[in-house]
C-alpha cells in the first residue's frame, strides 16, 4: 500500500510541476472563483493576530496568502508537494509584500514539524487527492495544537459543479473514460455526503461541522473555457492526449452546445459548491 501511495504522490507531483506555469496563467481568474471557499475557510479557523499557521496543498498559495494578510504578529507556512506551485506562491507574496508568509516542499504523509506546532490548519481543495486520506487527517492532526482548529474545502457532487461535469460529459460522451477506483484520488471523491464530517470525528477531532459554499466562475467566452480546461485541469489533458484530431473536434462542438446555453450577451458563467468541513482538536 505504501508503494502505491508513494507512486501515486510522485505522479502526482510531477502533474502538478508540469502545470504550474498553466496555473500562474490563469490564476487570477481561479483564485477570483475559488475566494469565497478561501474565505470560509479562514472563518472557520477563527484566528488571533498571532496564530502560527499552517496550509496544505497550498499550490500557487490560496487561502495561506490571505491569511498572513490578515494577521498582525502571526506567521503561515504554506506547504505543497510541487516546486513548480510554490515558486508561483512565492512570487504572489513578494509582489504583495507579505513578509510573515514562507513556503516549504513537504508531503502530507510526512509534514517536517514537530507535534503540537500549529494554532490552525487550512486546506483548500487538497483532501480529495490524498491517497490515504485518514493517514494525511493523522499527520495533520498531530502537528496542530489542542484546541486548534483545521479547515478544509472539497468539491461537491457533480451536478452541482458544472464548471468541470460539462467538460467530462462531452469527453465522456466521445471516449470511454475509465471510472475512478474506489477510494483513489478524484475531483468528487468527497462530495458523499456526511463522508467528511466521518473522517474527521474519527480522527479525534471536535465540533465538527460541514456546511456547503458556492461561487461563479466567470469564465467569459468559450474560447476562454476551452483553453483553461486544456491548460490547468489533468484529467481533462490526459484525456485530450488520448484524442485524435477528430475526436477532439467532435469534443470541441459537444461541449460548445452543451454549454452555449449559459452565455448571456456572449459571456459564460458557471456555479461551482464546495463542501467546507471544520474541526478542533
Amino acid at each position: 500500500m505504501e508503494a502505491q501511495q508513494n507512486e501515486i504522490v510522485r505522479q502526482q507531483k510531477e502533474t502538478w510541476n508540469k502545470f504550474s506555469r498553466g496555473w500562474k496563467k490563469w490564476d487570477d481568474l481561479v483564485m477570483e472563483f475559488s475566494k469565497p471557499m478561501g474565505e470560509k475557510i479562514i472563518d472557520a479557523l477563527a484566528l488571533t493576530h498571532d496564530s502560527f499557521v499552517l496550509d496544505i496543498a497550498s499550490g500557487t498559495g490560496e487561502p495561506a496568502l490571505s491569511i498572513a494578510a490578515r494577521l498582525k504578529t502571526g506567521r503561515v507556512i504554506a506547504t505543497d508537494i510541487s516546486e513548480g506551485m510554490l515558486e508561483v506562491a512565492d512570487e504572489h507574496a513578494h509582489k504583495r509584500g507579505i513578509k510573515n508568509f514562507e513556503t516549504q516542499l513537504a508531503d502530507v504523509f510526512d509534514l517536517p514539524f514537530s507535534d503540537n506546532t500549529f494554532d490552525a490548519v487550512s486546506c483548500r481543495f487538497g483532501f480529495m487527492f490524498f491517497p490515504d486520506m485518514k493517514a494525511a487527517l493523522r499527520e495533520i492532526v498531530r502537528v496542530l495544537k489542542p484546541g486548534g482548529r483545521i479547515a478544509t474545502t472539497v468539491w461537491g457532487p457533480p451536478e452541482k459543479n458544472p464548471w468541470i461535469s460539462a467538460m467530462m460529459a462531452a469527453l465522456g460522451k466521445n471516449m470511454e473514460l475509465p471510472a475512478p477506483l474506489p477510494d483513489t484520488p478524484s475531483i468528487f471523491r468527497c462530495a458523499p455526503e456526511g463522508m467528511m464530517e466521518e473522517l474527521f470525528k474519527q480522527s479525534g477531532l471536535k465540533k465538527v461541522n460541514a456546511t456547503e459554499v458556492s461561487s461563479e466562475l466567470k469564465i467569459g467566452t468559450f474560447d476562454n473555457y476551452w483553453t483553461l480546461m486544456n491548460e490547468v485541469a489533468a484529467p481533462v489533458v490526459a484525456a485530450m492526449e488520448k484524442a485524435d484530431t477528430a475526436t477532439k473536434s467532435k469534443i470541441r462542438q459537444d461541449l460548445y452546445d452543451l454549454i452555449t446555453a449559459r452565455q448571456t450577451d456572449g459571456h459564460i458563467k458557471f456555479t461551482g459548491t464546495a463542501i467546507l468541513i471544520s474541526g478542533e482538536k
